[in-house]
């Protein structure tokens, strides 16, 4: 069946900006004709009227994408704490993180699904690039992520985080669960879903394990995703283990290429910065995780191109995302203009571009996949190509969300959903949270820790 969308605003590509008045009509998935008036010069190919949406007084734009985040983390809002207060990154992971990873459970996979993607969705985020952990539920993991999304509509790029922290059998499992899930996909299941091989970071693999991570991607035609000096801790141990720094490690064995996304990236030296370029590698920018964990200010300028935009888990909002990437920058540099965060936004496009095979993903223009959002309202000034950029920043936002398309498919309509009960979702997801706070009581801190036993420099 055909989708007319007809006389929106349309945001044709975020970078660089393109905007104009047309009409977007899409068949069989895909964008085939934007312009004005695109629909009365267009016959549906079954010889029905299109089913028509009219966009006057909206704005259509490319779906956003989220290039990192943990959505198992949906669940833990509000979560009780009765530790004592964590003081450092590693403390967060031993007291917090990786004690609500080994509560995890099948229910609670989903639940956090179900949440986490509704929640992207409502937001106007079409795909999520997912690093997902539940050492005591790791066989089939990925698959009920990947059937969550499904049942929602949204288009995901998933992995598992393979570490030794938890012992070599799950450090195995982990790896088992990348290639299971990577050869489903490859069989044709769990659309629209792709994978990674994942990893959790430097300092919780072996060269063993980072080697079989790394000869799995390469074996697959995957990329890799994982955190890299997220925390300076992850240099240390990497520089007292095995005398070089986190993304040379990498390349050493063969974990660095044009298919690697680097989480975070925040404490990468000048060195590593220029080996990240060279590779052609990828880093997810999650500006208000490492505000929120105190992790420090990730070189954003040196990283130029290679810099995307993601939250570590902390929702999808991609509006909000992109303006906390902006300001954080601003106070840094005053010349920053508002078009550097929505490039970096964009480019996040490109991580599931290539995983899907689908270079046009994140633009509005024939030939591309139609992931499309549409914002309820008209902005007060003219919106253009010259003022897209200070619009995303100062004026558009997740709340004037109304529609959402992915693959086509009307996945949210005037703000609901049209594949699930919202409300069964969110009564199930209460439940599952309190059922998951309660095993996470039981669980004592992490006892994994990094080496520490040299001090971290600029160096190479």
């Amino acid at each position: 069946m055909t989708l007319l969308l007809a006389g929106g605003l349309v945001v044709r590509s975020l970078s660089p900006a393109r905007v104009e008045r047309a009409d977007v009509v899409i068949e069989a998935g895909r964008i085939v004709a934007v312009g004005p008036q695109a629909g009365d010069r267009h016959a549906s190919p079954d010889g029905l009227a299109a089913r028509r949406i009219d966009c006057a007084g909206a704005v259509v734009i490319p779906g956003n994408v989220c290039a990192h985040t943990h959505v198992y983390s949906a669940l833990a809002r509000g979560m009780p704490y009765h530790l004592v207060s964590p003081r450092t990154f590693v403390e967060i992971l031993q007291r917090i993180w990786w004690r609500l990873d080994r509560a995890i459970d099948a229910d609670s996979i989903r639940a956090s699904a179900l949440v986490a993607g509704l929640e992207a969705l409502r937001a106007g985020t079409t795909t999520l690039v997912d690093h997902h952990a539940s050492p005591n539920a790791i066989d089939g993991s990925l698959d009920i992520v990947a059937d969550a999304f499904a049942e929602l509509g949204i288009r995901s790029v998933l992995c598992y985080e393979t570490t030794d922290r938890d012992g070599p059998e799950r450090a195995a499992a982990g790896l088992a669960e990348n290639a299971r899930f990577l050869q489903s996909i490859r069989a044709g299941r769990h659309e629209p879903a792709r994978g990674m091989v994942g990893a959790h970071a430097s300092f919780t693999l072996s060269d063993a394990t980072l080697d079989a991570v790394a000869d799995l991607a390469r074996t697959t035609g995957s990329g890799v995703h994982i955190h890299a000096a997220e925390d300076a801790e992850d240099e240390t141990d990497s520089l007292a283990r095995f005398g070089r720094r986190v993304v040379d490690r990498l390349a050493l064995a063969g974990a660095l290429d044009d298919r690697t996304l680097l989480a975070h990236g925040v404490h990468l030296s000048p060195g590593e910065v220029a080996a990240v370029h060279a590779a052609g590698a990828t880093v997810a920018h999650n500006p208000r995780s490492n505000m929120n964990n105190g992790v420090g200010r990730a070189p954003v300028a040196a990283l130029g191109d290679r810099l995307v935009l993601g939250t570590d888990g902390i929702g999808a909002d991609m509006f909000e995302e992109t303006r906390a990437a902006f300001f954080r920058r601003r106070e840094e540099d005053l010349d920053t203009g508002s078009d550097w965060a929505v490039a970096r936004l964009s480019a996040g496009a490109a991580v599931p571009a290539r995983v899907f095979a689908e270079p046009l993903l994140g633009q509005v223009r024939p030939g591309a996949p139609a992931d499309l959002v549409i914002l309820e309202g008209t902005p007060p000034t003219p919106l253009d190509d010259a003022t897209l950029a200070a619009h995303w920043i100062f004026g558009l936002s997740a709340g004037a969300v109304r529609d959402v398309i992915v693959g086509g498919e009307l996945v949210i309509a005037d703000r609901r959903s049209t594949r699930v009960d919202e409300a069964e979702v969110a009564a199930h997801a209460v439940e599952a949270a309190r059922d998951l706070w309660r095993r996470m009581d039981d669980i004592a801190p992490h006892p994994f820790e990094p080496i520490r036993r040299v001090t971290v420099g600029g160096g190479a």
